[in-house]
């Protein structure tokens, strides 16, 4: 469909002709579209409600056109803010690689950012980024950690080229593909000990996991503690004794040393891993990144048979 002529951006602009308050425009766009809502982008983003609503204004009034649609329900794009938001993420993204491009050194030939969930980049994602560094040494690597919610809103702003998360939220423009099962076992400092008690630590793997559990536990009571790292809840039943489901694969070196067990006739629940990335990119680095982790969902879905 072709575009309103009064809101095409004109992208031959330089980057010293952007100024802050332009780029922060687009950002708060996202971001309302990332929440579907004025508050939320707000506190998302660490300024008031009348900021946000005074930026898109303006971005408004520049465009010529009306982007959003406010109810209870939150806010909704118009026809006219679909159109725009294809824009918006390619203006950002396009400025973000370049701020980083042009920064590089002359022996790296583009640069990736690839973002996680902290459990994943337990073991496993380091061990990826060394076979990475080994394969491509001319990519300059960015890492970062983050929850779901950070991971998609970077996604979506294009700070991050590539993400991995246990529960993404599906959003126009980005690719979910799974690449392997985590399977989260019960683990105890005492096997001995009946189970449930008051050491069990629930760790907040996501809203999967969420309704895994309480499917599996309908009558359990509220947990006397709850962390949203698996990392944090290891090490606070290996301090203090207790139990929390975590990831065999970093389960395992604490079993061997018999520092944790896992718990007797215990259910185990499979949480699925994803990679999330941009619908449409023709950059031949990302396709390298993207095979190489393709590449480790196949080692790992051939350990876990193992």
């Amino acid at each position: 469909m072709a575009l309103d002529k009064r809101f095409k951006l004109d992208f031959s602009i330089g980057i010293s002709d952007i100024n802050p308050m332009d780029i922060d425009q687009i950002r708060t766009f996202l971001g309302v579209v990332a929440h579907n809502s004025f508050v939320e982008a707000a506190n998302r983003l660490h300024v008031t409600q009348s900021t946000v609503s005074a930026r898109i204004q303006r971005l408004e009034t520049y465009l010529g056109v009306t982007l959003f649609v406010r109810d209870r329900s939150g806010a909704k794009l118009t026809l006219s803010g679909q159109h725009f938001f294809r824009h918006a993420k390619s203006f950002l993204l396009t400025l973000e690689q370049a701020r980083h491009d042009i920064k590089l050194p002359s022996r790296f030939r583009a640069s990736i950012t690839v973002g996680a969930r902290i459990a994943l980049w337990e073991e496993l994602l380091p061990r990826w980024v060394g076979t990475l560094r080994s394969q491509s040494p001319d990519i300059y690597i960015r890492s970062e950690i983050g929850f779901e919610d950070d991971l998609i809103r970077g996604m979506i702003e294009g700070r991050l080229d590539v993400s991995l998360m246990y529960t993404p939220q599906q959003s126009s423009g980005l690719q979910i593909e799974h690449l392997f099962d985590e399977t989260l076992v019960l683990v105890t400092t005492d096997p001995d000990k009946p189970w449930p008690n008051e050491d069990y630590i629930y760790v907040d793997w996501g809203p999967a996991f969420y309704e895994l559990h309480n499917s599996y536990y309908p009558n359990m009571e509220r947990p006397p503690q709850v962390v949203n790292i698996g990392w944090l809840g290891a090490q606070l039943i290996i301090s203090n004794g207790g139990s929390c489901f975590l990831p065999i694969r970093l389960a395992k070196p604490l079993i061997q040393t018999k520092q944790l067990f896992i718990v007797p006739d215990s259910k185990q629940f499979q949480l699925p891993a994803y990679m999330v990335f941009p619908r449409h990119s023709d950059s031949i680095v990302l396709q390298e990144v993207l095979e190489s982790l393709r590449s480790l969902a196949v080692s790992e879905r051939r350990k876990i048979k193992n």
